[in-house]
Order: structure tokens, then sequence, then C-alpha cells
């Protein structure tokens, strides 16, 4: 069952937040994402929010990669970013691999044109693939236009978008509990709401330059879909 937002846990001391969510399904999306990412070595995520899949995912395909791979986070809540930059020096630390987590930058992908602080506007930039997990129905539709359109125009071809979370497929839920998850979202926010995948995510991919192109099974009623630059 997709579950809601969780509500966070800080200190004053520690600015790291933790999403009970993310025990459960990290290990199940990190044993999917060296197929989704294949030989890329520079992935930007969308939307970190705690941080807590870039600090157990990157050390990881870090050390599988052996050299050069580099996860940048990043969120449109500046209030977040040190909790991520805490959770990356930690597993970082833990890991030894020094150096596979970049400092978390604020992006905000409702924005026109949004860009990467490292990149050039008009220039391609060194992302090779894109990761977001549990954005598109926690948000305006409007942030899931500006996540496809800066895919469209940053990733190179063959780059990939992978999103992780709940989806209705061919208009219909894939489960009584993510009907029940779409209705809770949408009484906090019309705005929000599990997406179908066929009849609105898949479309604008097409209209900003990719293709479905791998669909994923998760616990929980969630999918891994993974869309590749044309």
């Amino acid at each position: 069952m997709a579950q809601t937002p969780p509500k966070s846990t800080e200190s004053d001391a520690d600015p790291r937040r933790h999403a009970p969510a993310t025990l459960r399904n990290r290990d199940a999306i990190l044993a999917i994402l060296p197929q989704a990412f294949g030989s890329a070595l520079q992935i930007l995520e969308i939307a970190s929010g705690t941080g807590e899949h870039a600090a157990h995912c990157a050390p990881a395909l870090a050390k599988a990669a052996k050299g050069g791979f580099i996860w940048y986070p990043s969120d449109w809540d500046a209030e977040n970013l040190p909790g991520i930059d805490a959770h990356a020096k930690a597993a970082m630390a833990d890991s030894g691999q020094p150096g596979c987590i970049a400092p978390a930058q604020r992006i905000d992908v409702s924005q026109a044109d949004w860009t990467p602080q490292w990149t050039q506007p008009g220039q391609a930039g060194p992302i090779e693939a894109i990761f977001c997990a549990n954005m598109i129905h926690i948000a305006p539709w409007a942030a899931a236009e500006g996540l496809f359109s800066g895919a469209g125009r940053l990733l190179p071809r063959n780059g990939t978008l992978t999103l992780y979370g709940p989806y209705r497929r061919n208009g219909q839920h894939t489960a009584p509990s993510n009907a029940g998850f779409d209705a809770s979202l949408q009484s906090r926010d019309p705005s929000w709401g599990v997406r179908d995948l066929e009849g609105e995510v898949a479309p604008l991919a097409q209209c900003n330059g990719l293709s479905l192109h791998r669909i994923e099974t998760m616990p929980a009623n969630n999918l891994i879909v993974i869309f590749r630059k044309d």
C-alpha cells in the first residue's frame, strides 16, 4: 500500500530527518537502479526529501562503479538541504565512498527552465540519469510537467528518468489501498493525486522526447517506471 507522506522527526542538534517508508522500500529500489541507470555515473535526484534514498543507494552504486560515480541530491524546500547533507556525510563515512554524494541543492521543477547550478543555460550538463521518488502524486501537476521538461532538456540520448511511487493503470487504481490514498491526497490538496501512467504520465514523457522503457512492480502496490530519452 502506498504510504501517506510521513511526519519526520528532527532534533536541534541533528538536522537529519527520517521517513519510515524509506526503510521499507530502499532495498527494493536499490535492486532496480543498476538496470535503470545502466552505465550512467552522474545521477540527479529530484525531490530528495529526507535524503535517505541518496544515503542508502549512492554508496552501493559508487562501489559497484569503481570510480567516477556522483549522486546529486536536490529538493525544492531549502530547509531539507542540511538534513540531506548530514545523511550523505554519515553514509559516505560509513561506506568508505567519499565524494559519491554531492552537496544538496535547491531545485524547484515547477519553475520554468530550471537548471542545476553546475550547468549553463542552453548547454547540456553532466547529468546522465535522473531519479525521483514519491513526488508527482504529492505535488501539483505542474511539478510533473517541469520534471519531464527538464529531463528532456538535460538528459543525453538514451539517458533515463526513473520514477518511483503509486500509479493508476489505464484509468484504474491497482489496489483499493491506492484508491484510498488517492482520495486522501486530494482531500488535502485537490491538485495532488495518484497519476495515471498510460493516460497522463506517458503522454507527458512523449511530448518531451522520452519513451516509456520499463515498468517494475514494487512492494506495497508501487511501481518503478523508467523513461528513456529518444
